[in-house]
């Protein structure tokens, strides 16, 4: 092993970071910092402070992080209406840049010349964490305990834990959830057991946010949501933070079953994986941000924001947020949202969410004067057209009248 001095932990409380943390007592000799951030994954934190205190360590760092999250990295991310392979809104991904930032600011505060994470040898996260990691401070070292111990299964974890007396809950014990789940603001998912057989229908009793469509109202719901310089501000004419906006969202998403996905995806480690995911409020950001976006940009900046959107998720995905490629497409894109401004109105029934309303008092570029089928009085020269058709046509005339000789 390596010499390490300090070093700071993502530390969750859970089995696998309480193996670690004794882990790394045992094999690296070092002092420990415990890092645990609050991003509203919804699960009380406090037992986390009380079990690192029991391991004797000095210093704990349990952070709230709510509004960070969705002010800095959900909201510039929506800003570009970012989707993954075509349905994943990269609710896991977004977050690990936050948390890598974070570990080395605790490291730098200090002292400690190491950070270490719980990801695994064959996942998205440990090339996320590190890449921020490497991105924030180049000297850094990483301890990666799953791609140097041989506890590689839970039962290995929980008979380590045993043998040296690290408390383990009863729903460790019992087998817990089947499932491998992340949580934060934006999402929840899940991974492993039943579901890595791609064939295999997800259990209903597995989705923890949403109700089943079938179950949700049987009356639709009108939601409102105001935009400025493309962040969501207000929603029902109310005015809320960052935080607090994704967290009405994801109440009201929630109550009607919008929001759930099954998708196989690639791993940027090369593997295919499947999971399920529920981002009832982020399935409403996207769906008002494109519908305010629809009256407020020229249509050569929406397309060319629609061109570079691929490239731009695969970057958040892949763990490049640190990069200077995502740092100046981000420059481009909020360039793009000053005029992004106005209110949105959705329709929530049975998991569906539908656009029913839009408009922007000062930034909007529908002109119904132009857009008419009644007499627009002038405003459109309709004969405009035929030069217009004949030069865009141009180039396939010609090639026209070649084949036929």
């Amino acid at each position: 092993m390596s010499a390490v001095k300090k070093v700071v932990l993502a530390y969750s409380g859970g089995l696998d970071t309480s193996v670690i943390l004794k882990w790394l007592h045992d094999n690296y000799q070092c002092e420990v910092v415990t890092f645990t951030a609050d991003i509203g994954q919804g699960e009380e934190l406090e037992p986390a402070r009380e079990k690192a205190k029991k391991f004797g360590i000095k210093e704990i760092y349990i952070d709230d992080l709510k509004e960070e999250f969705v002010r800095d990295f959900v909201f510039p991310m929506f800003r570009a209406n970012t989707v993954y392979e075509g349905e994943y809104l990269l609710g896991t991904s977004i977050a690990r840049p936050l948390i890598a930032k974070r570990l080395i600011e605790i490291a730098g505060e200090t002292g400690a010349d190491a950070i270490s994470h719980g990801a695994t040898g064959k996942g998205n996260d440990q090339v996320r964490f590190e890449l921020g990691a490497y991105a924030l401070n180049p000297d850094i070292k990483i301890i990666a305990p799953w791609r140097e111990w041989d506890l590689l299964s839970r039962e290995k974890l929980l008979a380590y834990a045993e043998k040296h007396g690290i408390p383990i809950e009863m729903k460790h014990r019992q087998g817990g959830s089947p499932y491998s789940m992340d949580a934060n603001l934006l999402h929840i998912s899940y991974e492993g057991r039943h579901l890595e057989n791609p064939g295999a229908e997800p259990e209903e009793d597995m989705w923890r946010w949403t109700v089943a469509p079938e179950k949700a109202p049987d009356a639709p719901e009108y939601l409102e949501v105001e935009f400025a310089r493309g962040d969501i501000c207000a929603v029902n004419g109310q005015a809320l933070t960052p935080a607090q906006v994704l967290a009405e969202l994801n109440r009201l998403g929630g109550k009607h079953g919008i929001g759930r996905l099954d998708l196989v995806e690639n791993r940027y480690v090369g593997m295919k994986s499947r999971g399920c995911y529920e981002t009832p409020g982020g399935t409403l950001m996207l769906k008002a941000h494109r519908a305010i976006e629809s009256i407020t940009l020229d249509r050569e900046v929406a397309h060319l924001k629609d061109d570079l959107m691929p490239r731009y998720a695969c970057l958040i995905y892949n763990g490049y947020w640190w990069s200077p490629e995502r740092r100046a497409l981000q420059v481009f894109i909020d360039h793009t949202q000053e005029r992004v401004n106005g209110w949105v109105r959705l329709k929530l029934y049975k998991g569906s969410v539908m656009v029913v309303g839009r408009d922007s008092a000062g930034d909007s570029l529908f002109d119904p004067t132009i857009a008419t089928f009644e007499d627009d009085a002038g405003a459109y020269n309709q004969a405009d057209a035929t030069g217009f058709i004949r030069l865009n046509a141009l180039r396939m005339r010609i090639a026209a009248k070649r084949k036929g000789h």
